[in-house]
């Protein structure tokens, strides 16, 4: 009677002993020796020898090539636009008419003034000549002479001051007429026909961006300054932008480095230009830049999506010879598009698991059920 709680407890425990042998078989914990003999179904592609950009990834955000504040020259009542707002204007394109009817009148009194000075100056010259004989016969005196003289030339002085005058209203009958510098897009009328405008006063008629070409600007970490100038001076470097929602890339080149670092963020800005000639890129739209500094010819590449991640650091498993699942080690020195570029543990030719790989085990049987898309 004595021995029955030794009993009782020595049978607990090979119950307990074997509530978890069968717990682990329900739970799924599994080794090479408890894994099932079937082989596990797998994707797999082959690594690959490719030429690898070697690229800096920034955003980015665009700005236009040009700019131009269209303001009034003159003080005159706006009569009328000749566009849409938010219209594409060319260079030279008429945009505004102001009332031009003052600065008419302007010019034809100058008109006016020039006829009656260069009549009066004729006047006077022919004058001047005629003094200039009676001296030289010794008949008038050499003061009176003088007097005529500078009389002549005060009144073609006069001639010239007209002349001026009338090339300054001609000028600002010109400013009537308001044509673009620039070829661009217009912004938001700063006013209406009606209103009275001032000589380069605000609001502002109107803003003209230029946006073919335009600019992309961006920032990268100053560490890669060096880089940047060592590649751009072997030739020119390709950037391309992505506008955020878009799926295609737009490509220009590397064309400004500033002048110095910013201190407060450690970066450096960058523009790239681009032509733009479809207007997919925008003034203050955001895009993801890539900067390619140059190509790595010869890389082992496999998909990005074959390379896990463990305590040890990055692997992927391969299939062996026979058919079998093989962890291996790898350094993976950076993705791009889709493709991870292995450094160290593979080599081209050898085939990567990239689905599946959850049920997989070292030494377990693999059955290829499918290649990767771009294997």
């Amino acid at each position: 009677m004595q021995n029955r709680p030794f009993q009782r407890v020595h049978f607990a425990m090979a119950a307990l002993t074997v509530f978890s042998a069968l717990t682990a078989e329900s739970c799924g914990v599994k080794t090479v020796q408890t894994a099932p003999i079937q082989a596990v179904p797998v994707t797999v592609a082959k690594a690959v020898k490719k030429t690898i950009p070697i690229e800096l990834t920034a955003i980015g955000a665009g700005e236009a090539y040009t700019t131009v504040s269209i303001k009034s020259q003159v003080n005159a009542e706006l009569e009328e636009v000749h566009f849409t707002q938010g219209d594409f204007v060319t260079k030279g394109e008429l945009l505004f008419t102001l009332d031009a009817r003052p600065f008419q009148a302007a010019v034809s009194q100058a008109e006016a003034n020039l006829t009656r000075d260069k009549a009066q100056a004729e006047l006077d010259e022919v004058q001047a000549q005629r003094y200039q004989k009676l001296l030289d016969a010794g008949v008038t005196p050499k003061e009176q002479f003088d007097q005529v003289k500078a009389t002549a030339d005060a009144q073609q002085a006069l001639v010239h001051a007209d002349e001026a005058a009338l090339e300054q209203a001609r000028l600002l009958l010109q400013y009537c007429s308001i044509y673009s510098p620039i070829e661009g897009r217009t912004g938001a009328l700063g006013v209406t026909p009606g209103n009275l405008v001032k000589q380069n006063d605000v609001p502002i008629l109107i803003v003209i961006d230029q946006v073919t070409p335009i600019y992309v600007d961006f920032s990268v970490p100053e560490q890669y300054l060096g880089a940047i100038k060592e590649y751009m001076d072997k030739g020119r470097l390709q950037v391309q932008a992505t506008p955020y929602g878009a799926t295609k890339a737009e490509t220009g080149a590397l064309s400004f480095i500033d002048n110095s670092v910013d201190n407060t963020t450690g970066t450096i800005k960058l523009k790239g230009t681009f032509s733009n000639p479809d207007r997919h890129l925008w003034p203050g739209q955001f895009s993801t830049v890539s900067l390619r500094l140059e190509e790595q010819e010869n890389a082992t590449v496999v998909p990005a999506q074959a390379v896990q991640n463990g305590q040890s650091g990055d692997y992927v498993f391969v299939v062996t010879g026979e058919s079998t699942a093989e962890q291996r080690q790898v350094k993976v020195a950076r993705t791009i598009e889709g493709d991870a570029v292995i450094s160290k543990g593979i080599e081209p030719g050898e085939t990567i698991v990239t689905d599946g790989q959850l049920r997989l085990l070292p030494g377990i049987k693999v059955q290829v059920r499918g290649s990767a898309v771009g294997s």
